[in-house]
Formats: structure tokens, sequence, C-alpha cells
């Protein structure tokens, strides 16, 4: 019942050029999210010349939004300190709550630019490829042995071998499973027709999205020193105003339908 995880982070080395399998997983994340919004396009009869600015649009919120929200949610003093430091994204460091809350501002962007796709109407679709994605990441984290789970009671569980001797709950493998169950439940939704009532979506995404996360908190390990003494730590504060937000989205799209 023990399993034992030693994989190499990198898949890939030509030279200087190094592809590694979390880089991987969160290209082919967005590549399938894109497909899915392909179809969603062509169903609804929208230009799918707005495919490609979109994507960009939700790479870059992400990228931006998680790396922010690592350097000023979880280490603050640090980079605060080491403003360039900010940069060097290729050092790890991303967080999924700043990478949501800058998917939000580049889709307000979009929708801006594009009158065509209402912020609300890109909201409920974008949210299945965000699920997607999530679940495509969070197997990239557990390839890269990274935002483990606590140790179990030792008679089961997966040892990270780069990091110690502990068996420990898989939690990415717990939020991969969750997130892409979520992507299929919402692809269903939308395929019923609950999109038409605006926000519903998103709200069903928000909520479901981070409950879920606030309560795995509790068997993952903390991110930084910081949170040791915190009653609860900083992935499942961020998750409250999200959860928050995602119940008033649903009760916006019932008053709207």
């Amino acid at each position: 019942m023990i399993y034992y995880w030693n994989a190499d982070p990198i898949l890939l080395s030509f030279g200087p050029l190094t592809i590694r399998w979390y880089g991987l997983f969160f290209a082919g994340g967005f590549l399938a999210g894109l497909r899915v919004m392909q179809g969603i396009f062509r169903q609804e009869k929208i230009s799918p010349k707005l495919l490609d600015p979109l994507l960009v649009h939700i790479m870059l919120g992400t990228v931006i939004g998680a790396r922010l929200g690592h350097c000023l949610f979880y280490e603050p003093a640090y980079y605060l300190s080491h403003p360039i430091q900010i940069l060097f994204v290729w050092e790890g460091g991303l967080a999924s709550h700043g990478g949501g809350l800058g998917v939000l501002f580049a889709l307000w962007l979009f929708a801006k630019k594009h009158p065509a796709t209402p912020y609300l109407w890109l909201l409920d679709r974008v949210a299945i490829l965000t699920a997607l994605a999530g679940g495509m990441i969070r197997m990239g984290n557990f390839l890269n042995s990274e935002i483990i789970g606590k140790p179990t009671d030792g008679s089961w569980g997966v040892v990270f071998v780069p990091i110690d001797n502990l068996p420990r709950h898989p939690s990415q493998l717990y939020e991969s499973f969750f997130y892409l169950s979520l992507a299929c439940l919402l692809w269903a939704l939308w395929k019923k027709g609950l999109a038409q009532a605006p926000g519903r979506l998103v709200g069903l995404f928000l909520l479901a999205t981070f409950t879920f996360r606030f309560f795995i908190e509790f068997i993952k390990e903390n991110q930084t020193l910081a949170e040791q003494d915190l009653a609860l730590n900083i992935g499942q504060i961020l998750s409250l105003p999200l959860i928050l937000l995602g119940i008033f989205f649903i009760l916006r799209s019932r008053r709207a339908a």
C-alpha cells in the first residue's frame, strides 16, 4: 500500500533546452481547454478568430496572476525586498488563487475589447477550461514531487523520495481527480443549457473548487513557514472570498433566469 515516487522532473534535454513534465502538463492543460473552447465557439456561432487572443489572455492572466499571487500572498517580505526575483518564474512558485484572480482580470480586459463575448458569458465557459487545466497542472505537481500532502499513518501512501522517506497523502492526485471531474460536470451542464443563466457555471466552479480547496488544505503541508502558527493556512484564507464570490454568482444567475 506504499508507493515510492522518484520521477525525474525533466522529460527531455537538448543542450540548453530543457523540457519538464510540469511545463508539458501546464501547456497540455491549456491546449486541451482550447479544443473545448473551439467546440463551444462553433456551437454558439462565435467567430473562431477570437480563440487565439482569448488563449493568450488566459495564459498571461494565469501565469502573471499565479506568480504575483505566490510572491505577494505567501512570501511578501522576501519578494518586496528582492523584486527582481518576481520575474524568475522558472525557479518555481505559482499560486492557484493568484492565477484565478489573474484570469478574472484578463477575461474582463478581453470582454472589454470584444463585445461579442460578454464577461459573464466568458466566465461561464472558461470555467470548464480552467477546471481542466487545473487538473493537468496538479498532475505536473505530482510529477515534480511538490505541493505534497501530510504524512499518513504509515501503512499506505506515497513516498516522495526527493523529499523524505515518509508515506504521504498524494494530495496532488486528489486535487487533479476532483478538478478533472468538475470539468466534465461543467461541460455536461453547459451541454444541457445551464449556462443560459449568466454566472451560473462560474459560480458553481468557484464554490466547488474553493470549498474543496479549503478542506483539502487540512491534509497538505503548508507552503511557507509563516503559516505554521496560523489557525487557517493562506490557501484556506484566500479560498473564503472566492467561495463567497461563487455564491454571489449563483444567486445572481437565479435572479437572471
